[in-house]
Formats: C-alpha cells, structure tokens, sequence
C-alpha cells in the first residue's frame, strides 16, 4: 500500500522488448490516479538471468508496483519470486489477454516470439512510407505537386492548431498525411479544391487557445510580443473564422482541438476516415 503521506510511488516496467506496450498500458492506468504520480523504472530487452539480476537489484532498492511483459517462463519465476519475497505486487500485462487467445485459438497456434509487434513486414514498411511522404508534406510543402492527391488525409488549419503533430500520429499508424497551413488573405492551394482521394479535415482552436500557445512560442524564442497582428485575439479570431468558413464552403469535416489531445484528435480523424471507408466510393 501507498503511504498516505507520500505524493510518489516507484513503477517498475520490466519488459524483453521495447517496453512501448507497458508504457502505454501504465500511463494509461496511473493517469487515474491524480494525488499520486509515477516514477517509472524501464527496462526493455531484458533477456537473460544477467539483465534480470540488474532489474531484480533496483526493485529491491526502490520498492514499488511490478508490471511486466516477458515471455520467458524461467525470467518470469524469478521475478514474480522476488516480488513475493518483498512483498511487491507483481503483474504480466499480456498474460491475461494470451490466455483469452489461447482459449479461443487453441495454445499450439501461439509462437511465443519476443518483440512479434515489430516485425519488419508490409505494415511496418507501411509506416516508414507514410512517415517520409508526411514529413515531405509538412506545413504545405509541395502542396500543389500531383502526389497531394496520394494523401490519406490532409489537415487544414491555421498556425498552432497542432497540425503537424497530428500528422506525424497518423504517419506512425501509416496514415499518408500532409497539412496545409491556413492564413487569413491567402488562397489555398489549387490543387486542393478539386482532390478526390484523400480525407480534407479542418483543425481550429478557440481564439483564447490559440493566443495562448503563441505567445508561449513567442516566448520560447525569445521574440519581442509588440502588438504582432500574430497574437492579437481580434485578429486571430478572424482567421478562425476565416477556416471554419473556408472549411463550410466545401464540406470538409472541422474538429475543434482546443481541448483535445494529439492522441483524441487523430482518433477523430481515424474515425471520419473508417467511416468515410465504409460508405460507397462516390461515382
């Protein structure tokens, strides 16, 4: 149990891969839990007795919760007996969700493999694709060449509306993405008004949020504020308005990001594109 005066507590994440699946999984739990925050002790690639004699030494010296993903039936008795011995709970992330598949599947189907996830197949091939055309096509470079039209989606939006963050999410997930920045008096590309294949989505934020991530930036770079049209809550707001309209014109779906994750925005998008998938191809 957690001492009640203590804000902290040691989580330690002992995987034979990379450790992104336990990552993943123990933010996800631990962000419930607001009045106590993680210290997180990784250790990915942890194969043999050796690498395992490490991590069972700073468990020892910094107690706390044990979740693990090894596959290795002889690591997982020594750390599970170690966890017992000091009285530590201890628990295999991918152990319950196996055991649903081997029921289902049958066990004789299950390879076991270290790291399976990262294979280098046609999907992961896939991703690389989609990071490299996604980076070519950042903040509207190239905009107008005829490759545009081999985008997934392509994001819209004015400066600080997260654009190409969300396109670097969805290249990992091998979403081809390019995002074309909106300024207020400036036509959009030509090209993208007569695009087929992709998904046109409009990013926009409050004019109060916007305002905000552009001073911090401004700030950032150690630039002088004045009355910069950039960070004036009129100006910004009309070219807010300026997208929502662009994007009205022509039907192109608009998410609001103000209070939205990069993660909760490319889920967003990953939705109008399933969607947009299922329905029958236009004629």
């Amino acid at each position: 149990m957690l001492p009640r005066d203590s804000s902290f507590f040691h989580l330690h994440l002992v995987s034979d891969s990379t450790g992104e699946t336990l990552i993943t999984v123990a933010r996800a739990a631990s962000a419930q839990y607001s009045s106590a925050s993680p210290v997180e002790h990784v250790y990915p690639a942890v194969r043999t007795n050796k690498q395992l004699d490490r991590v069972l030494s700073e468990i020892a010296g910094a107690p706390g919760l044990v979740l693990y993903t090894l596959l290795d039936q002889t690591l997982i008795g020594r750390l599970e007996d170690k966890c017992r011995d000091l009285g530590l709970p201890c628990l295999s992330v991918l152990g319950p969700v196996l055991r649903l598949f081997e029921t289902y599947l049958g066990a004789a189907k299950s390879t076991y493999k270290v790291g399976a996830q990262h294979i280098l197949n046609a999907e992961y091939f896939k991703r690389i694709d989609a990071l490299n055309y996604t980076m070519m096509h950042d903040d509207g470079q190239l905009a107008d060449v005829d490759d545009i039209e081999e985008a997934d989606v392509v994001l819209l939006g004015v400066s600080r509306t997260s654009k190409t963050p969300t396109s670097i999410y969805l290249a990992n997930r091998g979403v081809k993405t390019a995002n074309i920045p909106l300024v207020l008096g400036m036509p959009v590309p030509a090209r993208l008004e007569s695009i087929r294949h992709p998904l046109v989505v409009g990013l926009f934020a409050t004019p109060e949020r916007i305002v905000q991530i552009r001073e911090n930036r401004l700030l950032g770079l150690r630039v002088q504020l004045d009355c910069d049209q950039y960070v004036d809550r009129k100006a910004v707001a009309e070219e807010i308005a300026f997208s929502r309209r662009l994007c009205a014109k022509h039907g192109w779906p608009l998410i609001d990001v103000t209070r939205r994750s990069i993660e909760e925005t490319a889920a967003a998008i990953l939705a109008l594109l399933a969607e947009r998938r299922r329905s029958p191809a236009e004629e």
